[in-house]
């Protein structure tokens, strides 16, 4: 099955974004939109129902903030939705919104120099227009770039994170099929090990059966990225698991893989209750939930890179911790 139609209408997409002001971008989203889109994306946003009001609400104010901005691409494949029979095309792209950071955005103060909004976007694809988005991003990576500070020190490393090593994830072109269900087969296996927490093995013995042991963990900011299995067990998938009871099974609304790559998201993937500990922040006893993007690169038989993206305004909001408010509020440390 071929995917250059659906991949050639979300470059078109993309570049005439890139090239549209803040006024245009209406007019933009809604040529390539259908007129009932559903759109999901991180909070303060949630779900827009309708192509204008996702560009009202979310398009115009960030291109007013990010001026002459731009989207630099890492990562671009499409397939279909291997948790649907029907033939669901989605395309992803993965990579940076960037621009120079001239006005507010959220309340965010400006800081005048050059920023970068991580971001992953899922588009389903169908009759010529894109139907259905998640489109997630990380506003506490942004706010720290402002110079705010939203959570205590994170376990690993912040960063602005590149693309794959391998300087291989722009898919302009249809890849074998065989390589695809390869890469969708073993993050399958990785789900599950991941959805059981009791596997019998230690979590680094787990984590090896389907990752290279120099695997890179791209996370989002409040956790950070970390390197190598023993690091990523250290500094995040170890004290994630301990701070959380009762997670629930594994919801996803998109799965899919081509090539070397593949990735899945939900709204939302799983609930947890914190116990502790997590991110410096109490427990609560309150079921929270992660809506997540995860984006991995496949080397072999083993999984090699890893992007997520996860909401944690949304996360501790639902705790009664309103994040960005409170930020803000405090201001520059």
């Amino acid at each position: 099955m071929s995917f250059h139609d659906q991949k050639k209408l979300i470059l078109a997409f993309h570049d005439a974004l890139d090239t549209a002001d803040a006024a245009g971008t209406g007019q933009i989203v809604e040529q390539f939109c259908a007129p009932d889109l559903l759109w999901r994306g991180f909070h303060p946003f949630h779900e827009i129902v309708g192509a204008k009001a996702v560009a009202e609400t979310f398009w115009q104010p960030l291109k007013h903030g990010l001026k002459r901005m731009q989207n630099r691409t890492d990562i671009f494949f499409a397939g279909r939705n291997a948790l649907t029979e029907s033939d669901d095309v989605w395309v992803v792209s993965m990579g940076h919104l960037m621009g120079l950071f001239d006005a507010p955005w959220l309340g965010l103060p400006p800081t005048g120099k050059l920023a970068f909004l991580r971001y992953c976007a899922f588009y389903r694809v169908a009759d010529g227009k894109i139907t259905e988005t998640a489109m997630y991003f990380d506003i506490p990576h942004l706010m720290v770039q402002a110079g705010l500070n939203p959570f205590p020190p994170q376990t690993a490393a912040h960063l602005v994170q590149p693309g794959p090593r391998t300087h291989d994830g722009l898919l302009m072109r249809d890849q074998p099929a065989a390589e695809g269900q390869k890469t969708l087969a073993l993050i399958n296996a990785m789900i599950s090990d991941l959805g059981q927490w009791n596997s019998g093995l230690t979590l680094e013995e787990e984590l090896a059966r389907t990752w290279h042991d120099d695997m890179v963990w791209w996370g989002p900011e409040g956790i950070g990225a970390t390197y190598t299995i023993p690091r990523y067990a250290k500094q995040h998938s170890g004290p994630f698991r301990a701070g959380f009871a009762e997670r629930s099974k594994t919801r996803h609304i998109c799965r899919m893989a081509e090539g070397h790559y593949g990735g899945f998201f939900g709204w939302p993937n799983f609930t947890a209750v914190p116990t502790g500990g997590f991110m410096g922040m109490p427990a609560t006893g309150k079921p929270g939930e992660f809506r997540v993007i995860d984006i991995y690169r496949r080397a072999g038989d083993k999984l090699a890179e890893n992007w997520i993206f996860i909401d944690l305004l949304h996360f501790w909001n639902q705790q009664g911790v309103d994040i960005l408010s409170r930020t803000l509020r405090i201001g520059k440390p």
